[in-house]
């Protein structure tokens, strides 16, 4: 058995603890962006409604001009009973038709308008259903996401405590390397492949290969520092 074996026992549960750390903290993140899926349909929805109020306030403003023009009409009528001559009344007669081609005209736009209210109040349902649909997913992967991060957790517990009772079995000099390596350089032990470094991959003196070949101390690589063993 290789010398540094306690240590790669130790470095693939760190890996795993690395692996978890990483998940527990992309978890959080993941939640937010898929939050984030929501704004485009929330948008649209809120789009869609201020269309909505937009014409519905157009149909309104027209049936005010309709209704100020109707009250004209009839003051005016009842003006022309106090009419004297035929060309008074004619006049107003061309006045009452001039506003009765406006109230025409506001129709024309109220009708435009209420039009334009239906098509945006369908769109308003369109979105508020797609937002829906959305929510319903997001809020469903959020979940899993949850869950997921509980697991996570618990796995990472359980990592943790296997790692102290694996620690137990590396001589205090070796874990003093390897945790000096291991925040500064992942993975701390590597292979020697020929008689290059499995890490930084640069060739070491034949007397260095040779010493880790021996397999009866800790060997360092001469440039990275990584602890080197023979597969």
């Amino acid at each position: 058995m290789s010398i540094v074996q306690p240590l790669l026992v130790l470095q693939e549960i760190d890996a795993r603890i690395r692996m978890l750390q990483q998940e527990a903290r992309d978890i959080p993140l993941r939640k937010e962006q898929e939050k984030m899926r929501l704004l485009g349909a929330q948008t649209a929805l809120t789009e869609a409604l201020t269309a909505q109020k937009g014409a519905q306030a157009r149909v309104d403003e027209a049936e005010l001009d309709i209704k100020v023009r109707r009250d004209k009409i009839i003051t005016l009528r009842g003006q022309q009973i106090n009419l004297r001559t035929n060309k008074e009344f004619a006049a107003m007669n061309l006045e009452i038709s001039t506003i009765e081609g406006q109230i025409e005209s506001c129709e024309s736009r109220q009708v435009a308008a209420l039009d334009h209210v239906a098509v945006m109040r369908a769109r308003v349902g369109e979105c508020q259903k797609k937002l829906q649909e959305d929510k319903a997913a997001v809020d469903g992967y959020i979940q899993e996401l949850q869950a997921r991060l509980v697991t996570v957790q618990t796995e990472l517990a359980q990592a943790e405590a296997e790692r102290q009772e694996a620690s137990k079995g590396v001589p205090t000099n070796f874990n003093s390397v390897y945790m000096r390596l291991r925040d500064r350089r992942w993975p701390p032990v590597v292979a020697l492949e020929g008689n290059a470094c499995g890490g930084c991959h640069l060739t070491q003196p034949p007397s260095v290969a040779h010493v880790v070949r021996r397999n009866n101390s800790l060997v360092a690589c001469q440039t990275c520092g990584r602890i080197l063993y023979a597969p």
